[in-house]
């Protein structure tokens, strides 16, 4: 379980593919307060932490989770959002984030306004995921609020903090992302789809 709030930034020092599946190793300041067998979001993505060697570790992603995640297209140097599973009794800070990406969105828009940013995504409508506005969603990890919600599209506001602790900045029309809708709303859209 995850909240949405990034830890850093880590970022690709080594990718090995083995068959179906992607090793990928993370240079992060993380890295020694790991242990193998923990779970890190990767761009909202949870993998388990199978190797660390000083300032790196290795986690490994299956070919599913490669095809439903922009992990796929990763390469040495890309700058990827960290956040370590939550502890019981910390604050929530962000929205409840399991790291179990829904769909992959395109970037179709960055607007700089005066000191912040807002972001469009579009997404492919027929996987039955929703946003609302004012509703939660993560994109690549992060915890944010739906602002100009529509059937296969959304935006986000970015205050400066986030744009430069996150690889928000690197994003630009075009770039793809993980996206993990909110889980109640999930609940709800299959709970009135069941009963139609």
């Amino acid at each position: 379980m995850f909240t949405g709030i990034i830890e850093t930034i880590g970022t690709v020092s080594h990718l090995k593919n083995e068959l179906d599946n992607l090793h990928i190793t993370i240079k992060s300041p993380l890295a020694s307060e790991l242990k193998i067998d923990q779970s890190v979001a990767h761009n909202g993505v949870c993998l388990t932490v199978v190797h660390i060697d000083k300032d790196e570790y290795t986690v490994t992603a299956i070919k599913e989770t490669l095809e439903k995640t922009n992990l796929s297209t990763l390469t040495v140097d890309a700058p990827v959002n960290l956040e370590r599973a939550m502890k019981l009794g910390d604050r929530l800070d962000g929205h409840i984030v399991q790291g179990h990406v829904d769909q992959t969105a395109i970037c179709t828009e960055v607007k700089e306004e005066n000191g912040s940013w807002v972001f469009t995504f579009e997404y492919d409508a027929a996987l039955n995921n929703i946003t609302i506005e004012k509703g939660s969603i993560t994109v690549n990890g992060t915890s944010l609020t739906v602002v100009n919600s529509k059937r296969n599209a959304f935006s986000v506001a970015i205050i400066p903090y986030t744009y430069e602790h996150t690889n928000f900045k690197t994003f630009k029309k075009g770039t793809q992302v993980n996206l993990e809708f909110d889980v109640l709303g999930k609940y709800v859209a299959r709970l009135t789809a069941l009963n139609q």
